[in-house]
């Protein structure tokens, strides 16, 4: 599935089985809410906090989907295509940062 695939499928679901778009904030609450969950299993999964017996169950990539889905019902809502605006962040990070991080004495 390409991104824009994924722009019109949920586009689609949402016209026809979630009725309607929530409005922008509520989506924005509703992205922060799921980056929190993503958080919470990488900190306690990968990090020093312990994993609560609940959270063990916890499908990382379920939740990273999550986040996706809040995130296309956004750029859907705003006219944001994904596909040009990852190409253009991808040639801003190529020109930008071509060799910022060769030179990095922290990652070599």
């Amino acid at each position: 599935m390409t991104i824009q695939d994924a722009q019109t499928t949920v586009d689609n679901w949402i016209k026809t089985v979630g009725v309607r778009y929530f409005n922008e904030l509520t989506n924005m609450a509703m992205l922060t809410e799921e980056v929190g969950e993503v958080a919470r299993i990488m900190a306690r999964r990968y990090g020093e906090q312990s994993e609560k017996e609940s959270d063990k169950d916890k499908d990382l990539g379920d939740e990273m989907a999550d986040v996706l889905w809040v995130l296309i019902c956004l750029a859907n809502q705003t006219g944001v295509d994904l596909t040009e605006a990852f190409q253009k962040n991808l040639e801003k990070k190529n020109i930008r940062d071509a060799t910022r991080h060769l030179n990095n004495e922290k990652l070599t």
